[in-house]
């Protein structure tokens, strides 16, 4: 069972969403458990509805959305620094290297 502030889109889901904002220290139900909110975390954000060990995929709405890089605990929050993007490419300028976004048109 899951608290009333977390929605489960999915019975497949690895990942409950916030319904609403979630202050610091607010104790919440995930997978039977106990969990305190361990910083304010607005609506649309991701809490683990059970255990996820590093690697696996982030499913919402039956969907893979990226990969947990960090065994991640039920009621733990899931965002860019526990998972990482299947989807959008992570781009690094080796040193000296400069980027533009302008486009040569001939």
């Amino acid at each position: 069972m899951h608290d009333p502030k977390l929605l489960l889109l999915d019975p497949a889901d690895n990942v409950l969403v916030a319904i609403q904002t979630l202050e610091a220290g607010d104790t919440l139900t995930v997978a039977g458990q106990r969990v305190n909110v361990p910083a304010r975390l607005t609506l649309g954000h991701k809490l683990a509805a059970r255990a996820i060990r590093a690697g696996e995929k982030i499913l919402k709405y039956r969907v893979p959305i990226g990969s947990a890089t960090q065994d991640i605990a039920a009621g733990e929050h899931v965002h860019l620094h526990n998972m990482k993007s299947d989807y959008i490419q992570t781009f690094t300028l080796e040193s000296g290297q400069t980027f533009s976004t302008k486009h040569d048109h001939h």
